[in-house]
């Protein structure tokens, strides 16, 4: 089944809103074993949305539409696909009551521009949107399915994942389940992730379990993909593939799935009874940024200071925490340059001591403060997992 993501919106097409709606979808789709044909971006132009339509329509099997539901006079989505359709919008009385309903429980009156997300084509599917007031739906254009999506991504996502995704894999007669693994590295480069995992039995790009890799420095994403017939089986036949990559990537693994390098570091914190304590130069907060977020963290997470002659020792003392954590930085002199870098100072204490590991990093200054700060994380997951700190990655020069 060939599918589409046709994504609108004058802001996305002018780039001063990043799309990052259509990655997550494309990446979504291609987990469950959905090949993503074609992408398009249209703006806020009904005559330029009624052609991407109808073109999408004649090549495609399924399209996904996201954005263009709003109740403004620039949200076209509905109008322009009841045309495409040869029918008339026509009002959903179920959807606008819905609305009404969500705004009185938050006590307020709906707008009477928002009438405008209840009028649907003449004889789409409703897709259900359970937290928001703009409703997916689905229609016929041409030989394929449309499925309408609303732009904010958190609404976009579950929709996606409990509405879309089951109605075109029914429509593909795509059966059994999908499961994507990923492990999340830093340290490693993708090649030598590529020559570390050679020779696994069944892992291959082209193989039963198809092997795959991301980088988005400073991690690297590898990603096992397979399909089985159940949940069971499925997890059977990966389970010995995810041991083995598991070892041979060993300590360079630094979170898998949905989890995150901070997140990690937070949950073995928690799990230990510790607190924390984070000073910081060049990195400007990235490390504290990460990791106070997070839920949970306000019981772990007691002071962050952004200094140049702050001590791990010192901070845990001064902070009273059971660990600090302190990264900081040498930066080259001069102009930036391909080999402009820094030299990384990281230090952590706790109540047995301090560990210190010092590495060099190039190649700018946003590739360097990004590096140090994964760098000072991954270590302290290092410490507190009792691996070894001064591991050599392939980032740094000695």
């Amino acid at each position: 089944m060939k599918v589409e993501i046709l994504c609108t919106g004058d802001e996305i097409l002018s780039g001063k809103t990043t799309n990052t709606n259509y990655s997550h979808i494309a990446r979504k789709l291609a987990e469950v074993g959905l090949d993503v044909v074609w992408g398009t971006t249209v703006g806020d132009d009904r005559a330029s949305l009624l052609a991407a339509f109808r073109q999408a329509g004649a090549r495609a099997d399924a399209v996904i539409v996201n954005g263009g539901l709003g109740p403004t006079v620039d949200d076209l989505s509905q109008d322009v696909a009841a045309e495409a359709c040869g029918v008339p919008l026509v009002l959903s009385e179920h959807w606008l009551q819905r609305m009404t309903e969500s705004y009185a429980r938050r006590g307020r009156v709906m707008p009477a521009n928002n009438k405008k997300q209840a009028m649907l084509p003449d004889g789409a599917e409703l897709i259900d949107n359970p937290i928001g007031t703009a409703c997916g739906f689905a229609v016929t254009i041409g030989k394929a399915r449309f499925l309408f999506t609303p732009g904010v991504p958190r609404e976009m996502r579950r929709m996606l994942d409990e509405q879309v995704i089951p109605r075109l894999l029914k429509l593909g007669g795509i059966t059994g389940v999908t499961r994507l693994k990923r492990f999340h590295s830093f340290g490693i480069g993708e090649s030598r992730a590529d020559e570390l995992l050679a020779g696994i039995p069944g892992l291959a790009i082209d193989a039963e379990i198809k092997l795959g890799f991301q980088a988005h420095f400073p991690e690297l994403e590898t990603k096992l993909a397979a399909r089985g017939a159940s949940e069971a089986a499925l997890a059977a036949k990966l389970a010995p593939v995810e041991a083995e990559v598991r070892r041979r990537l060993g300590n360079f693994v630094v979170a898998e799935d949905e989890q995150s390098l901070e997140g990690v570091v937070l949950e073995k914190l928690k799990a230990g009874g510790h607190t924390l304590a984070v000073g910081e130069t060049f990195t400007s907060g990235a490390i504290a940024s990460r990791i106070a977020p997070l839920a949970g963290a306000e019981g772990v997470f007691r002071k962050g200071v952004i200094a140049s002659d702050v001590t791990a020792e010192a901070l845990r003392r001064d902070s009273g925490t059971s660990h600090a954590l302190v990264v900081l930085m040498q930066l080259d002199e001069g102009p930036e340059r391909p080999d402009f870098g820094a030299t990384i100072t990281v230090q952590i204490a706790d109540a047995t001591g301090e560990v210190e590991r010092t590495a060099r990093l190039v190649g700018g200054r946003d590739w360097v403060r990004i590096g140090a700060a994964e760098m000072g994380l991954d270590c302290l997951r290092r410490h507190l997992c009792g691996m070894p700190v001064d591991e050599r990655i392939d980032f740094e020069r000695r």
